[in-house]
């Protein structure tokens, strides 16, 4: 009888991407009706569905074997988990974003990435308090809270639909397989398989 295997994914797009690919991976899932469970025990798996920043948290502390979660949420969360993988999908990227032709000095910056916003303030020397917001965040930039706000770009249609641009990308991310590195060695038998056959799915060699 196989080990149980515990894999956390955040919800939304990551999860339903994240349950297709897992699955061509070799894993016994399927996505769960719509309903207000929180976990669900797929033949020796259990997938936990959480909050996009949750996922490093459960990895980490062991309570998830493996999960799915952005690149950007990763950074931020400051966890040390393993990552052995770009999955390749869910690409974003996290940028500086003011008004269209504003030049003024930046005061305050609103972001829902406060510790990768101050990284970014301190390797330019520059000294502005940042103020930590869960949604919406350009509306910060457009009400005059904040003199410029860090977040997520996709298309940038809800940039240009309110008259706000790019003025830096700070990075650039996509879905990671996170892994936690007790959980490596104990289920090796699992979890290494699992991760080569990822490899060869997303025809990635690791995570940058």
């Amino acid at each position: 009888m196989s080990e149980t295997l515990t894999i956390a994914l955040p919800k939304g797009r990551i999860f339903e991407e994240g349950i297709a690919l897992l699955q061509q991976a070799g894993l016994p899932l399927h996505l769960p009706e719509k309903s207000r469970a929180l976990q669900w025990r797929m033949g020796h798996v259990t997938l936990l569905e959480l909050r996009n920043q949750d996922v490093p948290v459960y990895v980490d502390l062991g309570i998830a074997d493996a999960g799915i979660v952005g690149k950007d949420v990763l950074a931020e969360s400051g966890r040390a988990v393993y990552e052995p993988l770009d999955l390749g999908f869910s690409r974003c990227r996290l940028s500086l974003i003011r008004e269209v032709g504003a030049t003024g000095p930046i005061g305050r910056l609103a972001s829902k990435y406060p510790n990768l916003s101050r990284r970014w303030l301190q390797e330019r020397g520059l000294s502005a308090e940042v103020v930590k917001l869960s949604g919406n965040i350009e509306l910060a930039a457009l009400t005059g809270l904040a003199d410029a706000v860090v977040d997520l770009v996709q298309t940038g249609s809800t940039l240009r639909a309110n008259h706000l641009e790019e003025v830096e990308v700070l990075m650039h991310s996509s879905a990671r397989l996170v892994v936690n590195r007790t959980a490596l060695k104990l289920k090796r038998d699992q979890l290494r398989p699992l991760i080569g056959r990822l490899r060869e799915l997303t025809g990635t060699t690791s995570a940058p």
